[in-house]
């Protein structure tokens, strides 16, 4: 999952106006809790796409070369992508 700039900028506007909204947490500072969130949503899409990377290349080394698009390449790929993420907690 890529996203751009101006959407993590959203979506931590978003995350920090719903917590402080909702009475979760109380910011003595806006800027430093957007930079946070913004942080956590870069550390999030990175550690993504590296799981999404591991899974594709598990797929990909397979000896009987499953073609991506396939419905078999898609169970493959999901199944390696869940074994990443939980190997990574």
């Amino acid at each position: 999952m890529i996203l751009s700039e101006d959407r993590q900028s959203h979506w931590a506007h978003v995350i920090t106006d719903k917590v402080w909204g909702d009475d979760i947490v109380d910011f003595s500072d806006d800027d430093e809790a957007l930079k946070a969130a913004k942080k956590a949503i870069v550390a999030f899409v990175k550690e993504d796409m590296e799981i999404d990377t591991k899974a594709r290349e598990k797929v990909a080394s397979l000896k009987r070369g499953v073609m991506e698009g396939t419905s078999e390449w898609e169970i493959l790929y999901k199944k390696y992508y869940e074994e990443e993420k939980n190997r990574r907690g």
